[in-house]
């Protein structure tokens, strides 16, 4: 599967989606995967994607494809 994916209208890449839920830039992204899980507002398909914000913290975000809905895990 490409690691790039369609949200909210734009193509986004790993790094991109990730530095869309942080609000700020990001050191490493894994790649898109689909998330088990409706969004919570809107009910559409939700997309996570893992992340290094810096080099001693990693974060799992999670952003709803069709509206402005995200959430994060951080480790």
């Amino acid at each position: 599967m490409a690691d790039n994916r369609v949200i909210q209208g734009r193509m986004q890449t790993p790094e991109s989606l990730a530095e869309l839920i942080e609000g700020d830039s990001v050191m490493d992204a894994e790649p898109i995967e689909d998330a088990d899980m409706d969004c919570p507002e809107c009910g559409e398909n939700v997309v996570t994607v893992g992340y290094m914000p810096s080099a001693l913290a990693f974060v799992t975000g999670y952003k709803c494809q069709e509206c402005d809905w995200s959430d994060t895990e951080r480790d």
